[in-house]
């Protein structure tokens, strides 16, 4: 089976609806199996690994497209090396009030200030016991409740059930949405919750942390040094901004909220550049923020990333856009000189 055309002669119509909406009627189609399946395998340049797994390719979905794990194989199967579920918290919330999710066309870009709404932990669980079948890497993104949280003993709990069912577990401390969130970024705040999580859990999957683009560069280099002294197999950089571009404009620029897309590409691709050349290869980097072709992929690597994930662009372009990137992918690697992603990796941060 190859992508759908009926997945293709929806993306427009959902454009006309609430951007919301939209998303759980996508969500819908997944677990209906009507977008379809990659047209055909994965290239062996594309393969690659990353804190010792394998990957068909380096492209992924990042965390916040299916926060329940609804849909994570129909994900796959559209020809996602991994799937990066969640954020799930300790007990179902029903995040921020709606409207909470905005789309800005003429940047490509979106706004979302939608606060961890989730099933909770027990739900998530039990859909990954059921998976079966799947074609590539399952990640889990967890995060804390709004209300009665307490991040050293929340996250080491959430690591402990997840810790069978997730090729590698992502510790959010970076959503601009829940307040207090992003502090748990500080040096002793993050050194805590992964001296905890060690301390409870006996060898877990692969942590990783994904932080903030709005971090400084000392802030970063503290996270680095953290994540390395503390046992994290490697960074997600990054999240959402909550800065805006001097010329942003435009219906929904001035909602509050997380910024993804474009605007987020180069300030995260320079924090990769710098953790990678701190970390001299201790922690395996995934780039995300603002990639939509094959070349911005390729930027990403070549500033030291193993994996990219996407999510604006695929909200924006539908399944038709992961076998392009993986086609631009390729031909940029080989008009680069490079005969494999793993060749790639940090050669401009060097």
């Amino acid at each position: 089976m190859r992508l759908s055309s009926t997945a293709s002669a929806l993306i427009p119509l959902l454009r006309l609806i609430d951007a919301e909406t939209a998303h759980a009627l996508s969500l819908r189609a997944l677990q209906l199996g009507l977008a379809g399946s990659a047209p055909e395998a994965d290239d062996a340049a594309l393969a690659t690994a990353a804190f010792g797994l394998s990957f068909t390719n380096p492209l992924g979905l990042a965390a916040g497209f299916d926060k329940n794990a609804v849909a994570i194989v129909p994900l796959l199967r559209l020809g996602f090396g991994h799937v990066e579920a969640g954020t799930v918290t300790p007990r179902a919330q029903a995040g921020n009030p709606r409207p909470r999710l905005f789309r800005l066309p003429a940047q490509r870009a979106v706004i979302n200030r939608m606060g961890f709404n989730n099933a909770g932990i027990e739900a998530f669980c039990g859909r990954l016991k059921k998976l079966a079948g799947r074609p590539g890497r399952i990640g889990a993104n967890i995060g804390i409740n709004k209300d009665n949280a307490d991040p050293e003993r929340d996250y080491p709990a959430l690591v402990a059930a997840l810790a069978p069912l997730a090729d590698y577990i992502a510790i959010n401390v970076s959503s601009p949405n829940t307040p207090g969130l992003r502090d748990l970024q500080g040096e002793a705040q993050l050194r805590g919750i992964l001296t905890s999580i060690l301390d409870r859990v006996p060898n877990p999957p692969p942590l990783l942390v994904k932080i903030a683009p709005d971090l400084s560069n000392d802030g970063l280099a503290a996270v680095v040094d953290t994540a390395m002294a503390c046992g994290a197999a490697g960074l997600i950089i990054s999240n959402s901004t909550i800065a805006r571009p001097p010329d942003f404009n435009g219906k929904h620029a001035t909602e509050s909220g997380g910024l993804s897309g474009p605007p987020v590409f180069a300030r995260s691709t320079d924090m990769l550049r710098m953790a990678y050349r701190r970390a001299g290869g201790r922690l395996t980097l995934i780039g995300c923020g603002g990639v939509s072709t094959g070349q911005d992929a390729l930027a990403k690597i070549r500033a030291g990333a193993s994996l990219v994930q996407l999510y604006t662009a695929f909200a924006y372009a539908g399944p038709a856009l992961i076998p392009r990137l993986k086609r631009e992918l390729l031909g940029a690697l080989r008009a680069q000189g490079f005969a494999s992603v793993a060749d790639a990796v940090g050669t401009d941060a060097i």
